[in-house]
């Protein structure tokens, strides 16, 4: 199994009310319905608020690496990460179960 991680950090002087954020949000919510490959997908904003925290995280479980080129190849889950690109900055882990 991996665990796919994606730690999103709004840019300066963009908030969570933007509508470009809301749309943003509904994309990242919809990755789970629109990419087959996923086992579970939970995303949602950070609830503890520190100098280090990001702001949102998108957190996936697929049963391979091959799926895991198909989720990221998939159109529903490029235009969610064109749409989280315009909005924020991230990092990304992918673990492998051992």
């Amino acid at each position: 199994m991996i665990t796919h991680i994606v730690l999103f950090k709004l840019k300066d002087g963009i908030e969570r009310s933007a509508p470009s954020v809301v749309e943003a949000v509904e994309f990242a919510r919809g990755v789970g319905s629109n990419v087959p490959e996923l086992v579970d997908w939970r995303v949602g904003w950070n609830t503890v608020d520190r100098d280090i925290s990001y702001d949102f995280v998108a957190l996936g479980v697929l049963p391979d690496l091959a799926a895991l080129e198909k989720y990221q190849a998939n159109e529903y889950h490029q235009e969610s990460a064109r749409k989280w690109r315009a909005i924020s900055d991230w990092v990304v882990a992918d673990l492998e179960d051992l």
